[in-house]
């Protein structure tokens, strides 16, 4: 498992739905990677539907609108 911070690189709104720098989110991966969108991210659509009600797939987001880091 991997930690990562994911924090959006610009303003984005698609369907009704509004990503913002400011929504920073921290995922676990399930597995050991180099990236948290290797599994069609999972996690991270999960967690930003947890913390922001924010629907990735609704909005087609890609790891291109997100810069990550990982932590630890």
């Amino acid at each position: 498992m991997k930690v990562f911070k994911v924090t959006p690189k610009r303003i984005k709104k698609s369907n009704g739905q509004v990503l913002t720098p400011d929504m920073e989110v921290v995922v676990t991966t399930r597995s050991h990677c180099n990236t948290p969108f290797y599994n069609g991210a999972v996690e991270v659509q999960e967690a930003y539907m947890r913390l922001y009600g924010f629907d990735y797939k609704k909005s087609c987001c890609s790891g291109n609108d997100f810069d990550f880091e990982p932590l630890g």
